[in-house]
């Protein structure tokens, strides 16, 4: 029994110091290994860190139209009027021209169904008081005519009479010269007699005789003058004559001239008046073509803002809410105003659309599954409310080779998000540039401008 419970002994310590040598040649292979691992993980690291990475600036936004006229619009009333009837549904499809509502009128102005027809009874009197006016300035224009004539003959008959007046008073101032001469000549000889008489030469009679002489010389020498005193008096009237005459044609001119400018005046006031009337019938037919609102363009009918019948509706009030049929979409996102600077007009653009499943890597675009591509349209001046940028992203055209085009169903208004992509820089510059907060880096590949590639 004693050997038994040496052998037993000797066994059990044999037992143990297997077991701990054993587990001392375990202990070492397996640092080996871990060491191993660790290397090899370490040296993965290093050349993951050397790896290319494509920089990226995200943004948020939504799904708008390039184009103004592709964007919601409201569709509105010219004319304040009441409702008498829809033509359209909310959702229906509508095609340029087509009627969306029926208004009647409200304006007292435009009760009166035969307005048309009193306006161009109007328009008829108005033109007929145009051509009276017109006639009168026809018969005031021969009125001026007439007078011209007349007095050209008038004129020349008191030209000619002053004239004769002229001749006249040269005639009579001649034989006033002739008489007087003869009047100082007998006057000469009675003196010559009377002395004679006094020496006995000649007799009393003789010298009555000259004195009687001498008083008729004397008295065609009154008579002349008289005359010559009318002759001149006849002058001066002709010439009034002549003086009156211009006036009154002056006058008359004046006058016939004054019923032209009426004349003139009553026809311009025609005239306009009958442009008033034009215009007014032209506003009414335009009128009445409003009391049906239309479809400015083709699209569909998104909401109605206005319901019932009969309900009154102000002038350019909205009725409905219209998007157009076949819009050029394009995505609006908003970026950081640190990183705008950043972005070429040649960058390209990786857009991931609500809706569409998709997987994107940020720094390996080209690995991303479900995105499209875009190119840069558009980056605003100004910044939006919150301080941030909008960028307007429109579909590359053409379609590079290995993407598809944009989802056909999309619709303005749904989320966007996308990354703008940079240039390519190592693994370990994109994470020491994350952690010290620095925005991507400013140098650009060399790649060719907007205006070279144009």
């Amino acid at each position: 029994m004693g050997k038994i419970s040496n052998n037993l002994a000797q066994i059990k310590a044999w037992e143990e110091l297997s077991t701990h040598a054993n587990s001392r040649i375990i202990d070492a292979k397996g640092s080996k290994r871990l060491g191993k691992v660790a290397l090899f993980v370490l040296v993965f690291f290093i050349i993951l860190l050397f790896l290319p990475y494509r920089q990226t600036i995200p943004g948020r936004g939504t799904v708008t139209a390039l184009r103004p006229e592709d964007r919601p619009q409201t569709v509105q009333n010219q004319i304040g009027g009441r409702i008498e009837h829809w033509a359209v549904r909310e959702g229906q499809e509508v095609k340029k021209g087509d009627t969306i509502l029926v208004i009647s009128e409200t304006s007292q102005s435009y009760f009166d169904p035969e307005l048309p027809t009193r306006l161009n009874e109007q328009l008829d009197a108005k033109r007929g008081s145009e051509t009276a006016a017109v006639q009168k300035m026809d018969a005031t224009r021969s009125q001026i005519d007439a007078l011209g004539n007349g007095l050209n003959f008038q004129i020349k008959a008191a030209e000619n009479k002053v004239r004769q007046a002229r001749n006249y008073l040269s005639i009579d101032s001649a034989e006033l010269l002739a008489v007087q001469k003869f009047y100082e000549t007998a006057k000469v000889r009675l003196e010559r007699y009377e002395a004679g008489y006094k020496n006995g030469l000649f007799s009393l009679t003789d010298i009555e005789t000259r004195r009687l002489k001498l008083q008729e010389d004397n008295a065609k020498v009154i008579s002349q003058q008289n005359k010559l005193g009318n002759s001149r008096q006849n002058l001066l009237n002709s010439i009034i004559e002549l003086d009156n005459i211009r006036a009154k044609y002056q006058e008359s001119l004046a006058k016939a001239q004054s019923d032209m400018s009426s004349a003139i005046s009553s026809r311009a006031s025609a005239q306009g008046e009958i442009a008033k009337l034009r215009n007014d019938i032209s506003n009414i037919n335009v009128r009445r073509s409003l009391y049906v609102v239309r479809a400015p363009q083709s699209g569909f009918v998104v909401k109605t803002l206005k319901a019932g019948i009969g309900e009154n509706i102000k002038e350019g009030e909205s009725v409905a809410t219209l998007q157009p049929k076949s819009p050029m979409v394009a995505a609006e996102l908003y970026v950081s105003a640190m990183d705008v600077p950043l972005i070429l007009d040649t960058s390209n653009v990786r857009l991931q659309f609500e809706g569409w499943p998709s997987v994107q890597f940020s720094g390996w675009p080209s690995v991303a599954v479900g995105t499209f591509a875009g190119k840069i349209f558009s980056i605003d001046k100004v910044s939006s409310s919150d301080g941030k940028y909008r960028v307007l992203i429109s579909q590359t055209n053409p379609v590079p080779v290995n993407d598809e085009p944009w989802p056909p169903q999309l619709r303005q208004g749904s989320g966007v998000f996308g990354r703008i992509i940079l240039r390519s820089v190592p693994l370990w510059y994109e994470i020491w540039r994350q952690l010290n907060g620095f925005p991507p880096s400013l140098e650009k590949e060399p790649s060719k401008s907007l205006t070279d590639a144009k």
